[in-house]
């Protein structure tokens, strides 16, 4: 029997309004939001060759600020420090020239996150169903977040918390079949129509 995805009929409140000069949207990083395990990384990569950008892994990224893996952050610091040094590693990573960012999983809990990438980014959620993302993460034990627990419940509990906000992304592409060169395709597709709307 499918999972069936949290309700999201009560979305948090928007990010803060920012005074700044808005950037046009072809000029604005792309940021890929989503749980783990839905391939952000693997087709981050891809859409950035696709569309000649330079790409960046949020996770990858702080491990090299911290000279440590993620799962050490974890163990050693905790999920609180690792959490602070991922919202400094997302601001300084927004703040310079346009790429496609694969955001971790939590990255957009931030509120401070969450205002950087609606002034700086076009945010993309990648979704998709959470059985076809638990069957995936199970086969890596390198998830400091699921490590003794049931990935399907784990993530269960995790899209209650951060389905509301992935939902506040500028675009939405399923993911949960298909091969990645699809899943490129498909954001390209919706990132095409969001700049004609936005042009509109």
């Amino acid at each position: 029997m499918p999972v069936r995805a949290p309700s999201v009929a009560n979305p948090p409140a928007r990010p803060r309004v920012s005074h700044a000069v808005a950037i046009p949207v072809h000029e604005r990083t792309i940021a890929l939001v989503g749980l783990m395990g839905v391939g952000k990384s693997t087709v981050g990569r891809r859409l950035a060759k696709r569309l000649g950008l330079p790409f960046a892994d949020g996770d990858v990224e702080i491990e090299a600020a911290a000279g440590m893996t993620v799962s050490d952050i974890f163990a050693q610091l905790g999920e609180a420090e690792f959490r602070a040094g991922e919202a400094r590693v997302m601001k300084r990573l927004l703040e310079g020239p346009r790429m496609v960012l694969a955001t971790g999983g939590g990255a957009i809990l931030n509120e401070d996150t969450r205002a950087a990438l609606k002034d700086r980014a076009v945010t993309v959620w990648m979704r998709a169903d959470l059985k076809t993302v638990a069957e995936r993460v199970q086969r890596r034990d390198t998830r400091p977040l699921l490590r003794g627990r049931d990935p399907l419940e784990a993530l269960t509990a995790m899209a209650e918390v951060r389905y509301p906000f992935y939902g506040l992304a500028d675009v939405t592409v399923d993911v949960a079949t298909g091969a990645h060169a699809e899943a490129v395709e498909a954001i390209v597709q919706a990132l095409d129509a969001h700049a004609a709307e936005q042009a509109a």
